[in-house]
C-alpha cells in the first residue's frame, strides 16, 4: 500500500512538471489514474486545497470551510503570515494577518471544534502550488492568487484532474485566457469564474428583463468602475529589502523581475501592469460581465474598440490606468462605454425603456419593469444563489457552473480589449471568433506577454 502511494505520488509530481515544463499542453490525465477527480460520488466528500489565501482567498477559504460536504486539505501562499494587507472594503483588512500560516489556523479551528477531542491537526501549508497539486487527496482547488498567477496554476490544476474556482479577473492576458478554456475543457474538469454577480438574484432578474424585450431592444450599455482606491508611492521610489516571510521570487513566477517594494505586492498588486490590468480588469471584469450576459454575447465580444481618453500614468512604480474610459461595438449594434466614475452605476437603455442598479438599488423606465414576472415560456437564465456552492454542487453532479470558463474569458477580454485600446490612443477592429484584431499586428503583439522562465504556458 504504502509503495502504492508513492508510485502515486511520483506520477502526480511527473505529470504537473509536464505540465508546466514543457512546451503546449500536456498529455490528457485518465481519471482512473487520479481516483477523486473525475468521479466524485454524491455521498462522498470534497477535499479542497486553497491556493492564495490573501484577504480575498482566506474569504473564499472560508465560504468553502462552511460547505457541509466539503474538507479543506491544503492551502498554500508565498507568505508565511503578513499583517501588511491593506483595503479600502467595509471589513477592513488593514492590520489583518493573512498567508498560508494563519489560513492553516483557521482551518484546523474550525475543524477542532467540530471534533469531540476539540483538536485537529491535518492541514497541510504549501509555498509552491505545485506542492499541494502533488498530493494524491485533493479533489478541487480555489485559486485567488494575484491575476499574473491565474493561468498556470489553472492549467496545470486541470492536467491533474482537478476541479477549479478561480477568482475574476481570471487572466493576465487574451492569450492566458484562451490556453486556459482550452485547457479546462481538454481535461472536463469543472470551472467557475469568481464573477460571483451570476449568482445574484437582482443582476439576474436584470438580465432577464432585457433578454426578453422589456426594454425594446438594447442599445446602449454603461458601464462605470470605481477610482484607484491605493495612493502611489512617490516616483523615486528606492528598492526595499525582501521581508522574511515573503518568497519574493516565487511571488513574481512568471513576470518580469524587478527589484521588492512593499507596494509592489499584496494587494497593490492591483496597479502595477505585470501582475493585473488594474481596474478595468479588477472592477470591469463584474460589471462588463453583466453587460455580456444582459447582452446574451457569453460566447463572443465586440468587433470594434476605442479609446475614448483613457489615462497612464507617465512613470513611477503603479503603471495601471488612472482614469479608465473606452467604448466598444458589438455586431448587434449595442453600444457599450467603461468609465471610471467614484460609485457609479451600471445602465442599460433600450428603444422602449432603461434600467439602472447603482449601489444595489434598482431604478427603471417604465417602473412597471420592478414587478415585470418573468413567464414560463419566456427566458429564464441560470439560476444560482450561492457561487461557492453552486461551484460545489457542480462538482458533484458533473454539470456547468454559472460562470463557465469561456464566460470568464470573454467578459474580461472585454476589459483587455479596453487596455489596449486606451494604450494604443485609436479605434480597433476585433474579430470574436478568431479573437485577434484586424490586420493590426501591432496590437495582436499585444494579446500575449513573454513570461521570465522557466515558467510558460
Amino acid at each position: 500500500m504504502n509503495d502504492a502511494k508513492i508510485n502515486r505520488r511520483r506520477f502526480l509530481k511527473s505529470t504537473i512538471a509536464s505540465a508546466v515544463g514543457t512546451a503546449g499542453f500536456p498529455l490528457v490525465v485518465p481519471s482512473s489514474a487520479l481516483g477523486r477527480a473525475g468521479n466524485v460520488p454524491p455521498s462522498s466528500r470534497i477535499n479542497m486545497g486553497s491556493i492564495g489565501v490573501g484577504g480575498m482567498g482566506t474569504n473564499n477559504m472560508r465560504a468553502f470551510l462552511t460547505q457541509p460536504d466539503v474538507q479543506v486539505v491544503a492551502v498554500c501562499d508565498v507568505t508565511t503570515a503578513s499583517n501588511e494587507y491593506g483595503h479600502w472594503y467595509k471589513k477592513g483588512w488593514q492590520g489583518a494577518w493573512f498567508g498560508r500560516e494563519p489560513a492553516r489556523k483557521i482551518v484546523e479551528d474550525h475543524y477542532a471544534q467540530k471534533s469531540q477531542s476539540g483538536r485537529y491537526k491535518g492541514c497541510g501549508a504549501y509555498v509552491d502550488f505545485r506542492e499541494l497539486l502533488a498530493r494524491d487527496d485533493i479533489d478541487a482547488v480555489c485559486i485567488t492568487t494575484p491575476d499574473h498567477w491565474h493561468a498556470i496554476p489553472v492549467i496545470t490544476a486541470a492536467a491533474t484532474g482537478r476541479h477549479i474556482y478561480c477568482e475574476k479577473p481570471m487572466s493576465l492576458t487574451i492569450a492566458e485566457g484562451q490556453a486556459m478554456v482550452k485547457a479546462v475543457r481538454r481535461h472536463g474538469v469543472i470551472f467557475q469564474t469568481g464573477t460571483q454577480r451570476r449568482s445574484d438574484q437582482q443582476f439576474r432578474f436584470i438580465c432577464e428583463l432585457i433578454r426578453n424585450g422589456r426594454i425594446g431592444q438594447l442599445k446602449k450599455i454603461i458601464t462605470t468602475i470605481g477610482l484607484n482606491n491605493k495612493e502611489a508611492p512617490p516616483k523615486d521610489w528606492q528598492p526595499m529589502p525582501v521581508p522574511e516571510w515573503l518568497d519574493y521570487d516565487m511571488w513574481l513566477g512568471p513576470a518580469p523581475w524587478v527589484p521588492y517594494h512593499k507596494d509592489r505586492c499584496l494587494y497593490t498588486f492591483r496597479f502595477g501592469l505585470d501582475y493585473s490590468g488594474g481596474q478595468t480588469t479588477n472592477l470591469g471584469a463584474h460589471a462588463i460581465d453583466i453587460a455580456q450576459w444582459a447582452n446574451d454575447a457569453d460566447g463572443t465580444g465586440p468587433v470594434e474598440v476605442e479609446d475614448l481618453g483613457g489615462e497612464y500614468p507617465e512613470d513611477g512604480l503603479f503603471t495601471t490606468a488612472t482614469k479608465v474610459h473606452f467604448r466598444a461595438w458589438y455586431a448587434n449594434g449595442v453600444e457599450l462605454t467603461c468609465e471610471t466614475q467614484d460609485g457609479g452605476p451600471l445602465h442599460f437603455e433600450g428603444t422602449e425603456g432603461w434600467i439602472q442598479i447603482h449601489k444595489n438599488q434598482l431604478t427603471c423606465y417604465p417602473e412597471s419593469l420592478k414587478t415585470s414576472v418573468i413567464g414560463p415560456n419566456e427566458i429564464h437564465l441560470y439560476q444560482s444563489d450561492d457561487h461557492h456552492r453552486n461551484f460545489v454542487d457542480c462538482v458533484r453532479e458533473r454539470r456547468e457552473t454559472a460562470a463557465p470558463v469561456e464566460v470568464g474569458h470573454r467578459s474580461v477580454s472585454v476589459c483587455h480589449l479596453g487596455n489596449i485600446a486606451m494604450t494604443l490612443k485609436r479605434k480597433l477592429r476585433w474579430d470574436p471568433q478568431e479573437e485577434r484584431f484586424v490586420n493590426d499586428e501591432k496590437a495582436n503583439r499585444m494579446l500575449a506577454r513573454t513570461m521570465r522562465g522557466p515558467w510558460h504556458l
